[in-house]
């Protein structure tokens, strides 16, 4: 009996070590074959994925090189041949031939693009609205071929200037004139360059941008206006106002006593004529400050020539300001999202510091549809800024004398507020209402001889 179970014991064991090999060896296999198919599926996904980007890619090339003679050459090609090989039909088996010749020789045009070397310079960055901009481009043949004739294509603002360019031999050169003609008040981007190489049919084009881009900044026209035209006078301490004070420098009269007054104000000739305590008072001496206020909304405004207008009264007044060294804050309407228009207020303020970059501010304004009556931005300058002395708002014909009055009641009493009008169907008249004296120009020159006369009377 043992011998028996010894016997069994041993076969039971060498099948079960048996068992165990085959399983193991069946998991082995099964991982190896798992393993080679995620290589495979990862394999097929990049190859995939690279035969996706080229097809986006020569979509992109086709969409930016063949252009719609091209496509309809090509479509012809393609039924021609297709069935004319398909049916057997000779004649059309010419036309998409012929369709596909002439096709192929357009490929050689497009060779070159990439050869040149183009420079573009601006004699002047900064012009007056009305001016045109002069500059120059130097295109070099950079290649060690021989560079076909082609054609540089310049954006100026919406616009488009051509030129042609002729056979380059390596490392020759050939120099154009660019001559830009009356530009509007703006910010103008010429540029970039764009070399154009098209097969005189035009079935093919292809373009190469560089990256040299120029920002013209077109100022608005100005007038000279004069000096005192703000009511300002040149002081180096500061002018009396009509606040009165307990300690300045400017002397108005003298009072009695009154607790909490400062004992070093006290006027003691007085005291002893009268026999009480009397102080002096003086009338607020603070440096004269102005404030030019442009609306911006196209409903306050009868077209965009009226609004030209409004902006050259503006920098005029901004521009006088900043000669004369005083201080002085120009705000503008900004734009504000319609989701939150009424619920958000915001003001635009142009640099005054000097007066190019006034200019250059002022290069920018644009009508706005959304944005802040002038009202409301006179409102929103009182609050946010010092005491003003003098405060101009310059507005369009459609902004009547009532709106008018309230943007003037936005600021302290002893401001003084001037509004100017631009209208150019007015005959140039000065009025004066109850707290703001209303100017009407219909063209920039007359603000200075308006101004002049309110200065002298």
């Amino acid at each position: 009996m043992s011998l028996t179970e010894s016997r069994l014991t041993r076969t039971s064991a060498g099948t079960g070590a048996t068992g165990r090999t085959h399983v193991t060896a069946t998991s082995v296999t099964a991982s190896r074959r798992g393993r080679s198919l995620v290589r495979v599926v990862v394999w097929w996904a990049e190859v995939w994925r690279a035969i996706a980007e080229g097809i986006r890619a020569a979509a992109a090339w086709a969409a930016r090189t063949v252009r719609p003679a091209g496509v309809l050459v090509v479509v012809a090609a393609t039924l021609g041949l297709g069935l004319g090989i398909a049916f057997g039909w000779v004649e059309w088996m010419v036309a998409g031939a012929a369709a596909l010749v002439l096709l192929a020789a357009s490929v050689p045009f497009l060779f070159g693009a990439r050869s040149y070397d183009v420079v573009l310079s601006l004699a002047h960055e900064r012009i007056v609205a009305g001016d045109g901009a002069t500059g120059e481009i130097v295109v070099r043949n950079d290649g060690h071929r021989i560079a076909l004739p082609g054609r540089l294509d310049i954006p100026v603002g919406a616009g488009l200037v051509e030129f042609g360019v002729p056979l380059l031999r390596p490392g020759h050169a050939v120099s154009q004139p660019l001559d830009i003609p009356g530009l509007r008040r703006g910010i103008v981007t010429v540029g970039p360059a764009t070399t154009v190489r098209s097969d005189p049919i035009g079935l093919l084009r292809r373009e190469h941008a560089f990256e040299d881009v120029h920002d013209v900044y077109v100022h608005p026209r100005t007038t000279t206006l004069p000096s005192t035209s703000a009511g300002l006078i040149r002081d180096l301490e500061g002018n009396p106002t009509r606040r009165l004070v307990d300690s300045d420098m400017s002397f108005h009269a003298i009072r009695e006593y009154a607790p909490g007054d400062s004992r070093r104000q006290i006027h003691w000739k007085s005291t002893a004529k009268t026999g009480r305590l009397m102080v002096r008072q003086y009338e607020e001496s603070r440096r004269s400050r102005m404030a030019v206020v442009l609306g911006a909304a196209v409903q306050e405004y009868a077209d965009a020539d009226e609004f030209e207008l409004a902006v050259g009264c503006a920098a005029s007044l901004g521009l006088r300001a900043v000669r004369d060294a005083r201080d002085v804050e120009i705000v503008t309407g900004s734009e504000i999202p319609r989701v939150v228009r009424g619920r958000l207020r915001a003001i635009r303020h142009i640099p005054a510091a000097a007066p190019r970059p006034m200019l250059d501010g002022f290069s920018g304004v644009e009508l706005l549809e959304s944005t802040m009556s002038v009202t409301e931005v006179c409102r929103l300058t009182a609050e946010s800024g010092d005491r003003l002395s003098i405060a101009f708002v310059v507005v369009g014909s459609r902004v009547t004398l009532t709106r008018l009055q309230q943007a003037a009641l936005a600021f302290p009493g002893d401001t003084a507020v001037v509004a100017v009008i631009c209208d150019e169907r007015a005959h140039p008249r000065m009025q004066q209402l109850s707290s703001i004296t209303v100017l009407t120009v219909g063209t920039l020159d007359d603000l200075s001889g308006l101004l002049l006369r309110g200065a002298t009377s």
